[in-house]
């Protein structure tokens, strides 16, 4: 009788066979068309996996991180044997013997789907999963996974078990954007992988199964059953003693879930656009741009640069900047007061070490957020008579016999159609160079710019790194900061280093980018260049100083040994500057309104000199 049910079963699943081997003979079928043209399709290599950018500060602790998902990549000698195993043995028990996919589990799996009427079944082996996770999508059906055992089958072919194994272990998703089991223990237990405990490496290797279900975040309790069923798997087939998984599940699990760290946002912007330069400049793409024969070949060079940059920032970077945290974090706290006591009005400063010529600290804009619009390096405004000792008094120093004890008229000037005036209309008789600068006369500046000559003057203040002047700027009115476009912030606390020793490097946020193994990737090049003569030096350094203890300077007020700086002022008070240096850092401020308008009513408050004398103390 036993036997007669045993044939009539058999019988009966004739038509489940048949049907079975019509849809592998059809799916086959399909699949061995494109078999030929699988590697030109889609080639089985390492896909590019966006991996995170670290910013460290110049005590090498990290002040901002960038990444849209969390990974941690690790070589699978780095990975422990125990949770290897609980992977294994969850997810694919026969790993090391298939040849990509398990013929047997596929049968049990279609047979369970058939007899429920579903594709839930999955059977997917570890390599069919790490095919899915690259290359396919996660539809439940049969054509896709057909495909998927032919590319597992591939990938077999072109991989060996321990590539394979390690590719899956750094690349499966553990729900809220985190990939990779090296990933997952940083983000939810704040602790590399091999400090974990084992009972807290189950734990995160329970997610995988279902991210969504197992989400420790949101289904504890959900993620600590399954942590419990794989020890049991453990235990079923004698990888670890009862003993071992009843302590393993008794073992109290505490989440310390990961945070993403965006400290100090303007300096930390910068940075990113930094790097971007940096690339740019060390792969040779801003010399293609800047040699370009058109600007459709400059854009074209453009996007391959972005490109570039995108590419390099995926594979994960460390970036060493010299941001002084404390500073930072100061200036931007007294600024920010300082600001919302006037509506409507910003801000932009920059610090740089003398010593090293880095940026310390940068202020980008009241209440700034990450990605906002950085007034210290983004807007371009103009610079006033801050410019004067750049393009006027330095070349008159450097170029001709002249000192500030010689006299230059200050009176009424034309210069064809261009009249300049003096600070309220003023006229003067002779004065000293000393009191023109002192004093910011204008009249004497345009005067002293027809003795060195324009052509001179201008390529003095190309030795810097004004990127906004054009041949148009080379007029009269530039003498007093009138130019077309204008400067930033940066460029003119970056311009102003050149009088501490008469020595000038860009000064840069980046000193180093490297990858996770410490291998530097990138690093600024240039020399030291001399800009100034000492006997210039000296002279400007003496008159930067007398403007702050005599001239248009007086309110600023420090501790340091020596202080000088020049201000600026632009027409209808559009503007306000301060520019100088101390005996450790070189900076600029510039204070005025996005849409400008007339800051003559708050002149007397000298909020710039107030943000000089903060920064630079």
């Amino acid at each position: 009788m036993r036997q007669t049910i045993g044939y009539i079963i058999i019988l009966l699943c004739f038509p489940l066979i048949w049907l079975l081997y019509s849809y592998i003979h059809s799916e086959t079928q399909t699949a061995s068309e494109f078999k030929e043209d699988l590697k030109v399709a889609i080639p089985l290599n390492t896909p590019i996996i966006t991996s995170p950018i670290v910013l460290l500060d110049k005590d090498n602790e990290i002040f901002s991180e960038d990444y849209v998902e969390w990974r941690d990549p690790l070589p699978l000698e780095s990975i422990p044997l125990f949770v290897q195993e609980v992977l294994i043995q969850s997810e694919d028990v026969e790993f090391y013997n298939h040849i990509g996919f398990n013929f047997s589990a596929i049968f049990r799996a279609v047979f369970a789907n058939a007899a429920a009427n579903a594709s839930d079944q999955g059977a997917s082996t570890i390599t069919q999963q790490l095919v899915r996770l690259r290359y396919l999508s996660t539809e439940k059906t049969y054509e896709r996974k057909v495909t998927e055992l032919v590319y597992a089958y591939e990938m077999e072919k072109h991989s060996n078990k321990e590539q394979i194994l390690e590719n899956y272990l750094n690349e499966i998703y553990f729900s809220n954007q985190v990939y990779g089991i090296g990933a997952a223990a940083t983000y939810y237990f704040g602790k590399p992988l091999g400090e974990l405990t084992e009972a807290q490496q189950v734990f995160i290797s329970a997610i995988p199964n279902n991210p969504s279900v197992y989400n420790p975040l949101k289904n504890f309790e959900a993620t600590k059953n399954r942590q419990e069923l794989l020890i049991d798997i453990l235990v079923k087939n004698d990888k670890i003693s009862t003993e071992h998984g009843n302590g393993l599940k008794n073992e109290p699990i505490v989440l310390q879930t990961k945070t993403k760290t965006q400290l100090y946002p303007v300096y930390s912007t910068y940075v990113l656009d930094e790097l971007k330069s940096l690339i740019s400049t060390s792969e040779g793409f801003q010399e293609k741009i800047e040699s370009a024969s058109n600007e459709q070949q400059a854009q074209f060079f453009k996007n391959e640069l972005q490109t570039r940059v995108n590419e390099v920032i995926s594979q994960g970077l460390i970036v060493h900047t010299a941001l002084d945290p404390h500073k930072q974090k100061e200036d931007v706290a007294y600024i920010d007061s300082l600001l919302h006591q006037t509506k409507d009005l910003q801000a932009a400063s920059v610090v740089i070490n003398n010593e090293t010529r880095e940026i310390v600290s940068m202020y980008g804009g009241k209440d700034y957020k990450k990605f906002d619009f950085n007034r210290a390096n983004q807007a371009v405004r103009q610079p006033g008579s801050a410019l004067k000792p750049l393009l006027v008094y330095g070349p008159v120093f450097e170029t001709t016999s002249l000192t500030p004890n010689n006299e230059v008229s200050g009176g009424k000037l034309c210069i064809g159609d261009y009249c300049p005036q003096n600070y309220g209309g003023a006229v003067y008789g002779n004065v000293t160079l000393k009191q023109a600068f002192r004093f910011s006369h204008n009249t004497p500046a345009v005067r002293l710019l027809q003795t060195v000559g324009i052509e001179d003057a201008f390529a003095k203040l190309e030795q810097f790194q004004f990127d906004h002047l054009i041949e148009e700027d080379h007029t009269y009115p530039a003498a007093l900061g009138g130019l077309t476009n204008g400067v930033t912030v940066l460029e003119m606390a970056d311009a102003y280093t050149g009088f501490i020793n008469g020595m000038y490097k860009p000064a840069h946020a980046i000193r180093k980018v490297t990858n996770k193994s410490g291998d530097i990737l990138y690093e600024w090049k240039e020399e030291k260049i001399e800009v100034w003569s000492p006997k210039t030096v000296n002279i400007m350094r003496d008159l930067l100083a007398d403007v702050v203890v005599n001239g248009t300077g007086k309110g600023l007020s420090m501790t340091a040994p020596y202080v000088g700086a020049k201000t600026g002022t632009t027409n209808d008070f559009y503007d306000y500057w301060v520019a100088g240096l101390s005996d450790t850092h070189t900076s600029a401020v510039w204070i005025g309104y996005d849409m400008p308008q007339n800051m003559k009513p708050i002149e007397s408050k000298k909020i710039h000199h107030k943000i000089f004398n903060q920064i630079m103390n």
